[in-house]
């Protein structure tokens, strides 16, 4: 055996159990079932019981189909929430939930069952039968998607979520409701609502999206019959129309009125084809549109004046319809007249209000004209209006027929336009009480985050309409209201008989109330009362959680500390759960509203199977080929405020970033490997001056990452992790050290000074990376010495800060000239001066200042440089000079030293080496 095989195991070789692959994909999923043998969710709740609460409040997804990866962003984001509070020491509980009534999950049953009333093997589909296989089907979603949340590291209460189909949730949105007709904010109208002619049902404001769509545009002339009656038209000497334009026709048979401006202008002008009444500022387009040759302007009338004209419907002899004035109608397009049909349009119900105009609505849910449309009955719209269009043409009404391509409410389900339609429909105010004001009033006392939220939610409480909550379906919680069948009136012991209903519910579910006679709620009354069959708007469901789950689960506070959803959210579930809260309480559900964007593909499309452009980030994919801790680092190093794009490219920058830190555990863990906190640990005063610098470094990146996740701004965590992983540590500190770990006496001083510094650290790092690199923060846990359980108990490490005679003003010079070093040292090697740094000299000449900083070092100072000789002389000027170093080469150690050789009995060592590898072993005081 040789010599130097004897001196290589003079050497602290370092081990680990930590690999230097994480293998993550294969070893993730059984780290996952111990967390779940152990239920580490419950440990974290026992540890933290009694502490002060911070409730996070998870918006319900909904129970249809796999998860994708703006899920992941989702969960991911509120998970590192629920983790770094935990670290802070909050007892932050985590309470899963999911949205379980409504029309896709009908849909999938009918596709499965066939729709109610249908006949199936000889039997007619009852209500009942169906609204049990729709909640056996969303129990099935739920399941593969609680398992899919689970895989991605996500710790809560999975065993005990929140459904809104559960029992007892059901019958607390019905006490939610009672609660807000209580308030008096409850009422219900034959008003047009957006109305899906595909889901038969009205929607919800968050249930529509625009889209283009190509419609007939027409202009229309109203033949005015009274032209007597305003001075202005009596002598005219032929026929007189009022023109509109409309790219509805099909809504012409709901016509009850025209609009105008009372302080417009409008004009009179002749044509060869007649005398037109429109806007004047759009006179010309209308000649233009309509190919009038020649025309001469005959008068000039503020719209006001025409209200003493009345014009003939163009499609019903029997109707003549008023002229009347509304602040709606502008000049922008069209004539300046407006075709008014109460039944199809909030701006027309609400003129038609004040001018007592009848509500007709002449179009069933199925699309098809009612007897009411008094033309083309029991046809569908969209059928009937090429129809209505070749009418007006043959009677002399259509001045002018085209397509326009424009924006245009659709579904956000079937992706069809939808129409307006006046239903009796029951609404949640925003007048009656005062709800708009006081919403707005308090959106400005919660925090938003980005702060443009607060101006967009603003924006839409301003202009939103009331809140149509019914629904005519089958699967969801009912409105459970008694309504007189003459009056229309509710029954008088409303609120009572909803306690009633809720109750009945919170034994056997919704289908309980459906399934019941009203004779069991009233009694006698039954003759004179219906029962409405009516569901609420989904959207209640969920909004109505901050009541449902927050009021009535001890572990949670309410109002929540945060919301934190998508960015479409601001429609949705932020905004109905706001109604909701002020409606219930008089007060804003939440304290803070979180919003992160969507994910999107390198050309900014936002990622959609109907797109194509998931292929490859797929959740499951992305777990098999990354693993979940590389996708969470992909979330979080992410500005979630903005827009997310999903590359390859970008999920191999992510790798690259966790291999860094996984690289820096190994170290700090191979390091430590025999070291025992309890009898190793060198105390603070005793520490090498490198190591109490580096703590003191550590202390003030730990406050800026604490600081950064207080902020949620969670890129910025990820970048001071990697910072200090690449700069603090592996660019200086640990590159430095390596020397002293590997050489100095295993039980010495210098080296339990090194690992006393390296066990701080990777304590503090370890915590720093929990909330985002959960998996590998609990592997790493596990081999650190003088650990045991789980990290995610554990609260934020407290490090040493600590005095020393070399200050952190004096270290940070001292860096700065190291870069300068080594860059002369590498241009020393490109000119093969030297072959590396320990083959090198370095002198140093210095202002005194810079001269007597760098002395304080000593003969240490080559350790710092990880040179073999470092010598420093004042100067006028800074200098450095690199030269071969002096001597020979230790074979341990691998300094070039004059002193290699000295030793008789070890003549390839230098007698440092000696001393540490049999003697007492040396002693550090700086590097």
């Amino acid at each position: 055996m040789s010599q130097a095989t004897d001196y290589k195991n003079t050497l602290n070789l370092a081990d680990t159990a930590f690999p230097m692959r994480g293998d993550l994909a294969k070893r993730e999923p059984a780290w996952l079932e111990q967390w779940q043998k152990d239920d580490v969710y419950g440990q974290i709740r026992q540890a933290r019981q009694g502490q002060k609460k911070y409730t996070l409040h998870d918006g319900p997804p909904y129970a249809n189909g796999q998860i994708h990866l703006g899920h992941v962003v989702n969960k991911v984001l509120k998970d590192i929430i629920i983790k770094y509070k935990t670290l802070d020491g909050y007892d932050a509980p985590y309470v899963p939930g999911w949205d379980c009534h409504g029309l896709p999950i009908e849909q999938k049953v009918e596709g499965i069952l066939g729709k109610v009333g249908q006949e199936k093997d000889g039997r007619i589909i009852s209500a009942t039968e169906f609204r049990k296989a729709c909640r056996d089907y969303a129990k099935s979603q739920i399941e593969l998607q609680k398992a899919d949340f689970k895989r991605l590291g996500v710790l809560g209460d999975w065993e005990n979520p929140y459904l809104t189909m559960n029992f007892g949730q059901e019958a607390d949105t019905v006490r939610a409701l009672a609660k807000i007709y209580d308030n008096g904010h409850i009422t219900r109208g034959m008003k047009p609502v957006n109305w899906c002619l595909d889901c038969g049902s009205a929607l919800a404001e968050a249930e529509v999206e625009y889209e283009d769509k190509t419609s007939d545009a027409i202009y229309v002339g109203f033949d005015i019959v009274n032209r007597e009656s305003l001075a202005h038209t009596a002598h005219l000497d032929g026929k007189l129309q009022a023109v509109i334009w409309t790219t509805t026709p099909w809504t012409l048979p709901a016509n009850q009125a025209i609009s105008v401006h009372s302080e417009l202008d409008y004009v009179i002008v002749k044509s060869e084809k007649g005398y037109f009444i429109i806007a004047e500022s759009l006179k010309d387009d209308f000649a233009k549109n309509t190919h009038l040759e020649n025309y001469e302007l005959i008068a000039t009338i503020k719209g006001n004046e025409f209200t003493a004209l009345n014009a003939q419907h163009p499609l019903i002899a029997e109707r003549q319809v008023p002229i009347i004035t509304g602040e709606h109608v502008t000049a922008d397009s069209g004539t300046g007249l407006v075709h008014t049909a109460p039944a199809h349009g909030v701006d027309d119900y609400n003129v038609g209000k004040l001018y007592n105009l009848p509500t007709e609505n002449p179009v069933g849910g199925n699309g098809v004209y009612l007897p009411e449309a008094k033309v083309f009955v029991g046809e569908h719209i969209y059928k009937a209006q090429p129809k209505i269009i070749e009418t007006l043409q043959a009677s002399g009404h259509l001045l002018a027929h085209n397509k326009i391509r424009h924006s245009y409410p659709h579904c956000w389900r079937h992706k069809t336009p939808i129409i307006f339609r006046a239903t009796p429909q029951w609404f949640i105010s925003m007048e009656t009480q005062g709800l708009r004001e006081q919403a707005l009033a308090d959106i400005s006392k919660v925090t938003w985050t980005p702060a443009w939220g607060q101006n967009r939610i603003e924006s839409m409480m301003n202009g939103r309409p009331d809140w149509c909550i019914s629904r005519q379906r089958t699967w969801g919680v009912p409105i459970t209201f008694f309504i007189h069948k003459d009056s229309g009136e509710l029954h008088p012991r409303t609120s009572e008989l909803m306690e009633q209903a809720a109750k009945l519910i919170e034994q056997g579910g919704v289908e309980a109330w459906f399934d019941a006679d009203a004779s069991q709620f009233i009694g006698d009354d039954a003759n004179d009362y219906q029962k409405c069959t009516d569901t609420l708007d989904v959207w209640f469901d969920s909004g109505a959680t901050n009541f449902a789950v927050l009021g009535s689960r001890a572990e949670l506070d309410s109002p929540a500390d945060l919301y934190l959803e998508g960015s479409d959210q601001h429609r949705g579930w932020f905004q109905s759960s706001l109604l909701v809260a002020e409606s219930v309480y008089g007060r804003p559900p939440y304290k803070q509203v979180l919003t992160h964007g969507f994910t999107v593909d390198a050309k900014g499309y936002k990622l959609s199977k109907s797109k194509g452009n998931t292929k490859g980030f797929e959740p499951a994919e992305l777990a098999n080929k990354y693993g979940i801790d590389i996708v969470r680092l992909w979330v979080a190093s992410s500005d979630y405020r903005y827009e997310m794009a999903v590359s390859k490219e970008g999920f191999d920058r992510v790798s690259d970033m966790y291999r860094r830190i996984r690289n820096t555990l190994r170290f700090l863990l191979a390091n430590t490997d025999d070291f025992d906190p309890q009898k190793d640990m060198v105390a603070d005063d005793e520490l090498v001056s490198l190591d109490k610098f580096i703590l003191n470094r550590t202390k003030t990146v730990q406050d800026s990452i604490i600081a950064a996740y207080n902020e949620m701004d969670f890129h910025q965590v990820c970048q001071a992790v990697m910072d200090y992983c690449s700069q603090d540590l592996g660019g200086f500190y640990l590159d430095i050290i390596k020397d002293r770990t590997y050489t100095t006496k295993s039980d010495g001083q210098p080296r339990r000074s090194a690992q006393t510094a390296i066990y701080h650290i990777a304590h503090a790092l370890l915590r720093w990376i929990a909330p985002i690199l959960s998996f590998t923060a609990q592997e790493a846990w596990q081999v650190l010495k003088g650990t045991d359980g789980y990290i995610f108990t554990q609260e934020w490490y407290k490090l040493p800060v600590i005095s020393d005679a070399i200050t952190v003003e004096d270290w940070h010079t001292i860096i700065t000239i190291k870069d300068t070093v080594n860059k002369s040292i590498e241009e020393a090697r490109t000119a093969k001066v030297v072959s590396s740094n320990l083959t090198a000299k370095v002198v140093i000449t210095a202002p005194k200042e810079l001269a007597d900083i760098l002395g304080k070092l000593g003969d240490e100072l080559r350790f710092v440089f990880i040179s073999s000789q470092t010598i420093v002389q004042a100067g006028t000027e800074f200098v450095v000079d690199i030269s071969p170093a002096d001597g020979e080469k230790c074979v341990r150690c691998w300094h070039i030293l004059p002193t290699v050789g000295s030793h008789t009995e070890h003549p390839e060592l230098c007698p440092r080496c000696v001393e540490n590898a049999f003697g007492h072993g040396e002693r550090r005081q700086f590097a």
